[in-house]
């Protein structure tokens, strides 16, 4: 495809894999800190007990079984998931993941979450965010291809 500036090309090319680094690192990083608040059972914003806020969420208002279980398992993947993302170990297995509980909160919340003041946009950005490193691998400056994994 034809760039509008030719001459950056090289800079593109060269600043591309960087570019992509640095959004798997953000990514995971922003999901570690939803998930190792509810692990430490610390504040998180307004959240005096995220993990306690997650559980009611899931029991007394999507009406799901073993809220405690469930909790338990978003905040690993938020936490250690975040984790293993920002690193990139394990990435095509994590990212989906990720992708389907953002999909998951986008269906079941977009009722009472309004596009805008706490709108569900930031878990659909982060949706196609999750999907677009599950489709691309853990890319280069990654624990898998230091390990000699699929990238």
């Amino acid at each position: 495809m034809p760039l509008i500036f030719p001459r950056l090309r090289g800079l593109y090319d060269r600043l591309e894999p960087l570019s992509y680094l640095l959004l798997r690192i953000a990514f995971g990083l922003m999901l570690m800190t939803h998930g190792v608040p509810k692990l430490l059972g610390r504040s998180h914003g307004s959240m005096a007990d995220p993990m306690a806020g997650s559980v009611n969420l899931i029991a007394n208002v999507l009406h799901l079984p073993a809220a405690p279980l469930i909790g338990w398992f978003i905040a690993l993947l938020e936490g250690v998931g975040g984790l293993m993302l920002a690193a990139g170990l394990f990435t095509r297995l994590v990212a989906p993941m990720v992708a389907v509980q953002m999909l998951v909160i986008c269906y079941l919340l977009a009722p009472t979450f309004p596009w805008i003041d706490r709108g569900f946009e930031y878990p659909l950005m982060l949706a196609f965010v999750a999907l677009c490193i599950t489709t691309r691998g853990s890319g280069r400056g990654s624990v898998d291809a230091w390990l000699g994994r699929e990238l």
